[in-house]
């Protein structure tokens, strides 16, 4: 794998990071829908993806260097999409079960430890199942979990390329390339 190729596909990926980071705060701040705390840990993983792929694109690592940022984008993508995924299920679920009283993402861990208040956020909460936004037919998390999903599946199509190329070269003390018989 070229470090070109690697560099403008981390690029790629932090472009495209930028532009969702900043979509979500449009919509925020200049549309007024306020995110919920699923939308927050989301916003969370996004940003680690972001910062972990314009690193590398700036970075340009070798091969120890890509498998690390590779694999620091797929744990983001992978909790980015446990997130939105969580977030898809309380949308389609009935409002009657839900929690509707649920204090906001900054009371929670300022009062509880940050793994309880992590825990707290994925139980069943109305604020989280309300559908307030869609582009062609997605909400939000849909479009959000089609994005974690397209990125955990270019990690990890990296990582195998990675491996597989680290399967072709030859071991130490071999020729780089065979030799012709007939030389």
């Amino acid at each position: 794998m070229s470090l070109a190729c690697s560099r403008s596909l981390f690029f790629m990926a932090f472009t495209v990071g930028i532009l969702a980071l900043g979509a979500s705060y449009y919509l925020e701040y200049a549309v007024g829908l306020v995110p919920c705390s699923l939308c927050l840990v989301q916003r969370l993983f996004l940003s680690v993806l972001t910062v972990s792929c314009g690193m590398a694109a700036v970075h340009g690592p070798q091969r120890c260097g890509l498998a690390l940022y590779w694999l620091t984008t797929l744990a983001a993508g992978l909790g980015g999409m446990t997130a939105a995924w969580r977030q898809v299920l309380l949308q389609g679920d009935s409002m009657e079960h839900l929690v509707h009283c649920v204090p906001g993402a900054e009371e929670m861990f300022s009062s509880l430890p940050w793994v309880c208040a992590l825990m707290r956020m994925f139980n069943d909460t109305a604020d989280c199942a309300e559908l307030s936004w869609t582009l062609f037919d997605l909400s939000i998390p849909e479009w959000s979990l089609l994005f974690f999903v397209a990125m955990s599946i270019l990690a990890v199509y990296q990582l195998l390329r990675l491996v597989w190329s680290a399967l072709q070269r030859p071991l130490s003390g071999e020729a780089s390339h065979r030799e012709l018989v007939g030389d």
